[in-house]
């Protein structure tokens, strides 16, 4: 499902991106990049994939690690943590306001002069950041573990980027040392403000085929994203209409429903779960499409990025037959507390099951089929709750100063 915090970081990605377009800030980041220490021809990365967010570990002027999300649909490095501000020693700034980000107005963010980041063995250069002076975004708790911002195009841009999501491991190479992959495909991408567009043919249920232009994104947790599909009002018939996020100007209406077949390539993907955001924000990409390809798609493959070159290769996956489920409960929550061990309900779909056993926003989830959630991560409640129709599980809810315990019963809808 798509969640709130997938939307609302997609939309704050943009607003920071058309004000440094504005500021003319972009042009500084021409030269900004990574690349792999002389000695090695090939760097191996670990990561961690929480909720379909590619996690990896940074060092910034030699302090941390700190933990941030590899994204392509990023367009410049953003730290989400204003504390940093402080702990890096970062002297060299300056302000930017960035109108309609967050609630109650304009936002600030300070500019960085040039850090020393380090990722295992690559390391970057000359890469300056965007440091948010508050969190909008809030990712520690969606994701139940501390975060302090965003990776994207300066990762991607001078390096081959193979990920292969069953092993939690990326390989990094020079594009001269790229090996594509046996039985795979290359898919055309084009890099446009610092981002991966690519063309896929969706068809939808009525039997209908149009080709769309995608932003390929690693930082969306969904499936895909149709937008101008909604705006045609060309709707698929079985739908759940949704609170898809929260936007610049205020919640995101739209549907969530599946289309008969998406196509990458060769590759053709049946009954994906697709979005369909209304779209209401004044701010829009200055780049055309007609949405995003998000990690649930991707991860399905083995994934090589080589910008340099205009191509994304893709292998099939050990997941790649998978069927995509959406969420069976209703229900949005985020890891709170100061140890992101408590699972608290922030919003329940109405006409769903936890609606219709009368679980409410605010409620702690302490335990499920008796098991303490301290002792699970998001993921595997993520996991649990789109597992099977018609499945019962036994939630202990605390509530109103008590504690009760409830069945909750897990329905297909879509």
């Amino acid at each position: 499902m798509l969640s709130k915090r997938a939307f609302y970081i997609i939309y704050c990605r943009y607003a920071i991106l058309a004000i440094l377009l504005c500021t003319g800030i972009t042009k500084e980041l021409e030269a900004q990049h990574f690349e792999i220490d002389s000695n090695r021809r090939r760097a191996t990365i670990p990561f961690k994939l929480i909720r379909n967010m590619v996690i990896v570990e940074a060092s910034i002027n030699n302090r941390g690690p700190f933990n941030f999300i590899l994204d392509t649909g990023v367009g410049l490095m953003i730290i989400t943590d204003p504390t940093l501000v402080d702990s890096l020693q970062i002297n060299n700034k300056r302000t930017v306001r960035i109108s309609g980000l967050g609630e109650g107005g304009d936002a600030e963010a300070f500019i960085t002069s040039p850090l020393d980041v380090k990722i295992n063995n690559t390391k970057s250069r000359h890469v300056s950041a965007a440091i948010l002076k508050r969190d909008h975004f809030n990712l520690s708790d969606f994701l139940g573990m501390p975060i302090h911002g965003l990776i994207g195009y300066e990762f991607f841009n001078k390096l081959a980027v193979q990920i292969n999501f069953s092993d939690s491991i990326l390989s990094v190479c020079r594009p001269a040392d790229m090996r594509v992959f046996r039985k795979g495909i290359r898919v055309p991408i084009s890099i446009e403000e610092k981002k991966p567009y690519m063309l896929a043919k969706i068809t939808m249920p009525d039997g209908k085929t149009i080709d769309k232009k995608l932003v390929v994104d690693l930082g969306a947790g969904h499936p895909v994203s149709l937008e101008n599909v909604a705006n045609n009002n060309d709707f698929p018939q079985k739908i759940i209409a949704a609170n898809l996020g929260i936007g610049l100007n205020g919640p995101i209406s739209g549907f969530i429903s599946r289309i008969k077949l998406l196509e990458l390539g060769k590759f053709k993907l049946k009954e994906p779960l697709a979005s369909f955001p209304n779209m209401v924000s004044n701010i829009r990409p200055s780049v055309y499409r007609d949405g995003n390809l998000g990690t649930e798609v991707l991860k399905k493959f083995k994934v090589i990025f080589d910008y340099s070159n205009g191509a994304m290769y893709l292998k099939k996956g050990q997941d790649f037959k998978k069927p995509f489920e959406h969420d069976m409960t209703g229900l949005e929550y985020f890891a709170g507390g100061k140890d992101h061990k408590h699972v608290i309900i922030s919003r329940v779909e109405a006409g769903s099951p936890g609606y219709e056993i009368g679980l409410e926003r605010g409620d702690e989830i302490v335990t499920i089929n008796f098991k303490p959630v301290s002792k699970m991560t998001l993921e595997e409640i993520d996991d649990l709750f789109r597992s099977k129709h018609d499945r019962n599980i036994l939630l202990e809810i605390y509530h109103d100063k008590k504690t009760d315990h409830v069945i909750l019963t897990l329905k297909r809808r879509i």
